[in-house]
């Protein structure tokens, strides 16, 4: 039963546990087991919350005696490293915050738990959040599920591979340019990006620059990322981002009027992809096309005009620099892979600064133009299938490219806000899993998740789990 617990969804992890099939003590300790059996070899856990299986047995004591039930009731769930957890380590990947115990929950770990879900453990990511790979001075790398000798992605590269490997079933991490749907295609597992500011960021660090940063779920289901969301979404009161109501409908199993339009795209002004990559995005429309989806190929001229990777890396430098100074002053003998790279990089001057502002409004505009023809726009998730560690400047098509191109085409939906989602659709030629990315218009996440549950149910590897 334990490994069934492990392989199982949240969704039916909760049911099992509604209906008394299963008991919450008995879920959280499979997965604790778990954790104890595979994380030395793949150091994505950082902490074990100490009370799970309190707060487990809590939850059965409470099912018993016929009190409320959430929809997570009694199910486990596991939380990167940078969201605040009250009376639990929150280390953000670096010394510098070695030993730091807040106080309060995140909004986004406090609607988790408020659903019924027990926080089972604390996740890996690099140092502050930033980079493509989860590697850091205090907790270490993280290593990938599917081959040890590769990285998980980053920054919420603990996250992937603690669910890619059953030790968590479902998770809360947070994207600033491919960070909740980079790690998920490294490791198989699926990610959502909602529109900015659907689910508040407070509580989780850091926050600059504020308008690129978006907190997002990931899972081994579909119907979990719905799920979540669900539960996640709604303005707080305390982040002035996240205003939209939460009502709304998540769209699973709606039928529109119309054929949903797809529009599929391999690069189209974002770079070289590998042909891996490329052919399994054109393998998932053609399953949408067969399944009665209207599909068409398609471009967006606005990253001809403005590549996004150089617009986001302009902004980057003059919004994040001055915050990384600020904390690592006195502790520049603890500064990591990042804020050693950001600390060496040259100024943005006011005139690029401006030209990224307006490029940003450009592909704001281009993606209105797409958007009024197509539904869902289908492309890779990342340019190439998971990477080996310490990546540096690489070729792909002939072309040299440094390792933020990884995330070349993750990154327009961070400055424009638009949602985002990343599953996994193919495997490559040495067995690792490719992803692919479905994007929608602003706050059309419901369009997402019906076409992502539609292509789920089409996928020949949605339940494949590494060998470890």
């Amino acid at each position: 039963m334990s490994t069934d617990f492990t392989r199982s969804d949240a969704t039916e992890l909760a049911e099992l546990i509604r209906t008394g099939k299963a008991s919450s003590v008995e879920v959280v300790q499979a997965h604790l087991d778990r954790i104890e059996a595979v994380n030395p070899k793949l150091n994505a856990i950082v902490t074990v919350v100490d009370s799970a299986l309190t707060a487990a047995k809590a939850a059965d004591e409470e099912l018993a005696a016929g009190g409320a039930v959430g929809p997570l009731h009694g199910v486990p769930f596991t939380v990167k490293d940078s969201f605040d957890t009250a009376g639990v380590l929150t280390q953000r990947g670096s010394p510098i915050f070695a030993g730091r115990i807040p106080d309060t929950d995140a909004t986004a770990v406090a609607r988790m738990k408020s659903a019924g879900g027990i926080v089972l453990a604390k996740t890996n990511l690099p140092e502050f959040s930033y980079w493509v790979e989860s590697d850091n001075l205090l907790t270490g790398r993280t290593n990938n599920p599917w081959d040890l000798d590769r990285s998980p992605g980053g920054s919420s590269g603990g996250e992937s591979a603690s669910i890619a490997a059953g030790m968590s079933p479902l998770g809360l991490a947070s994207d600033l340019s491919i960070s909740v749907r980079g790690p998920a295609a490294d490791t198989g597992v699926v990610s959502f990006k909602p529109t900015h500011g659907r689910i508040p960021m407070t509580g989780v660090w850091p926050r600059a620059p504020r308008r690129n940063w978006h907190v997002g779920p990931m899972a081994r289901s579909i119907r979990d990322l719905a799920l979540a969301y669900s539960l996640l979404a709604g303005p707080d009161g305390a982040d002035g981002f996240s205003t939209v109501p939460r009502e709304f409908d998540t769209g699973l199993g709606a039928s529109p009027d119309r054929p949903v339009r797809v529009g599929w795209l391999v690069d189209s002004g974002l770079g070289p992809t590998d042909a891996e990559v490329a052919a399994t995005v054109q393998a998932a429309a053609e399953a949408l096309q067969t399944a009665g989806m209207q599909v068409d190929a398609a471009d967006i001229p606005a990253f001809e005009r403005d590549n996004p990777l150089e617009i986001w890396t302009k902004l980057n430098v003059m919004e994040v620099k001055p915050a990384f100074q600020e904390v690592t002053d006195g502790h520049e003998d603890q500064m990591f892979t990042y804020s050693k790279f950001l600390a060496g990089m040259p100024d943005t001057s006011m005139a690029d600064f401006l030209d990224a502002e307006q490029g940003i409004e450009r592909l704001r505009d281009g993606f209105a133009e797409f958007f009024s023809e197509f539904d869902v726009l289908l492309l890779p998730v990342t340019t190439i299938p998971a990477h080996g560690h310490q990546l540096g400047e690489f070729t792909l098509g002939g072309q040299t490219v440094s390792p933020f191109h990884v995330s070349s085409t993750t990154v327009p939906f961070n400055l424009t806000g638009h949602p985002a989602l990343s599953m996994r659709f193919g495997t490559s030629s040495d067995g690792m899993p490719i992803g692919v990315q479905l994007a929608a218009n602003l706050y059309a996440e419901s369009t997402i998740l019906h076409v992502a549950s539609l292509l789920e149910s089409l996928s020949l590897v949605r339940d494949q789990r590494p060998a470890i």
